[in-house]
């Protein structure tokens, strides 16, 4: 039985939105009397102000900048699926289904704080498409993050309502049809709930709550390979002495230095005696990776925050009955935390490439062989070992690096200037998953080095694998499972696709008992 992750208004973590995604988790939206009623009064005072003729924007008036415009009462019912309509617009690769179970999962979590007055019934029916897993197809290009996800959030919208497609088990299929076969009956959104769907930030929020599960995962794995390579490069482990942290204690950074300590244990291959000072990918590691370790906890209250909050516009009181009119839907934070998360993790990337290249080099990996190869002496004039990996971990590494232009930065003025500010928050998370993708490309071939460099370290000096660390020597032997020593040359595509696969289902996990405070 998979554990629920119930949606009643209270606070979620990133970790239930990522277990939802990987269906670790399913939903459960609460029936809990309190919570109904909530829900269900917000419903009612908008159709009492409605009745009252109120005048509320994007109910009973035109959207954007178009909100001079009077709606005749007889077209109000009409105006949520015209909104829904003309948003039809999104282009790109459609959002994969962990990134979309996610976008569900961050739209209900809004959706559950009791301040869009929408009905029950349409929380049901976003719980319900979570839970046979028949997910909206979302084109992932067309948001400026302002006014919230508009056009790609129209495609939650309209498959609510039965309209165009649904990934259903791995198939395109018309929404209308998949709702038949399983019994869903499509709504017809009331006054509201059309602007209360789109208007908020659970695309950029979604999928900031994947990258930062991945990044956490990714700093651990960066430590271990630092680990692998200190010991293959025969490096100086007083570089991770307690003492040396205490003098400079940004605690993720003390956390890295910590972890390499565990790794870098009495007993493990020898020390370099000809090298006070190792270079700076080994030496300053935990200082490049304490940045993305010191930022995570910063930028979890960032995303976390956006996640449980009400990011539509306007929001209805329904305990004091005031409307509020603002710009809750402004996706800045997820911006800003997107732009700095993969400025972050991009810098590790450049980290392992440059591990790579000292591996490889005859000149600074200290008695390794040129690439790494494992031929035999005989045969080394004609093994290559490494060499293209290194290449192409470097095209990875650039390419990453390429990408952390902070996309808040290009803001656009748009909808005839009354989006004049907008904040680029859905392209800065697409972009910072980008950048984790190519990181972890660089981590599965550095992980590849690293092991490769570690046991030529072991077979030179004559060691057995038993005298790593436990943690490091149980993953040395997984690894070996999707990667094996390489002797003479291979084609490595499928090793480092299965390294990599791996690597994103958490099975190379590193560090997660005993970790350092």
């Amino acid at each position: 039985m998979k554990p629920r992750v119930v949606f009643d208004g209270s606070s979620l973590r990133i970790e239930d939105v990522t277990a939802i995604a990987r269906r670790s988790a399913l939903p459960e939206l609460s029936s809990e009397p309190g919570f109904v009623r909530r829900i269900d009064e917000g419903a009612a005072l908008l159709e009492s102000l409605l009745r009252e003729e109120e005048v509320l924007y994007g109910v009973n008036t035109g959207y954007g900048d178009s909100c001079t415009v009077a709606i005749p009462p007889a077209l109000v019912a009409e105006l949520p699926y015209h909104l829904c309509a003309y948003h039809g617009v999104g282009l790109g690769r459609d959002l994969g289904p962990e990134e979309t179970r996610a976008v569900l999962a961050a739209r209900l979590a809004s959706l559950c704080q009791g301040f869009s007055a929408v009905r029950y019934e349409l929380l049901s029916g976003i719980a319900r498409l979570l839970e046979l897993d028949l997910l909206p197809r979302i084109p992932e290009e067309g948001s400026v993050g302002a006014s919230g996800d508009l056009t790609p959030l129209s495609y939650v919208a309209a498959v609510l309502c039965g309209e165009r497609e649904v990934l259903d088990g791995g198939r395109i299929r018309s929404s209308r049809e998949a709702f038949r076969e399983c019994g869903m009956e499509p709504l017809e959104l009331r006054p509201k709930e059309g602007l209360a769907l789109m208007n908020g930030t659970a695309v950029m929020t979604g999928l900031a709550c994947l990258a930062f599960e991945r990044s956490e995962r990714l700093s651990r794995l960066a430590t271990r390979v630092t680990g692998w390579a200190v010991l293959a490069t025969a490096g100086n482990p007083h570089h991770f002495d307690e003492r040396l942290f205490a003098a400079k204690p940004h605690p993720g950074q003390g956390r890295v230095a910590a972890r390499l300590r565990r790794d870098l244990r009495p007993g493990a291959p020898s020390r370099n005696e000809h090298r006070l000072q190792d270079r700076y990918s080994l030496r300053c590691a935990p200082h490049v990776i304490g940045v993305l370790e010191d930022a995570l906890p910063f930028l979890r209250g960032f995303i976390e925050n956006e996640l449980n909050s009400a990011n539509d516009n306007p929001l209805l009181d329904p305990e004091t009955g005031v409307v509020m009119h603002g710009g809750h839907f402004y996706g800045g934070h997820i911006a800003f935390a997107m732009d700095a998360l993969k400025a972050a993790v991009a810098s590790v990337a450049d980290l392992l490439d440059r591990q790579v290249a000292l591996l490889c080099d005859p000149k600074m990996n200290h008695g390794l062989p040129p690439n790494l190869t494992g031929a035999s002496p005989e045969r080394q004039a004609i093994n290559h070992g490494l060499k293209a990996v290194s290449i192409s971990t470097s095209a990875w590494a650039a390419e990453a690096l390429k990408l952390t232009m902070p996309a808040a930065s290009f803001s656009r003025s748009t909808e005839c200037h009354n989006q004049d500010k907008v904040s680029m928050g859905t392209i800065a998370a697409r972009d910072c998953l980008r950048v984790i993708e190519l990181t972890e490309q660089v981590a599965a071939a550095a992980l590849v080095a690293s092991a490769q460099g570690l046991e030529l370290r072991l077979r030179l000096e004559k060691k057995d694998p038993d005298c790593l660390a436990a943690e490091s020597r149980m993953m040395l032997e997984l690894l070996r499972e999707d990667s094996p020593f390489l002797g003479e040359d291979r084609a490595l595509e499928g090793e480092l696709r299965a390294v990599l696969s791996r690597l994103r289902r958490g099975g190379y996990s590193a560090y997660e008992s005993g970790d350092a405070p």
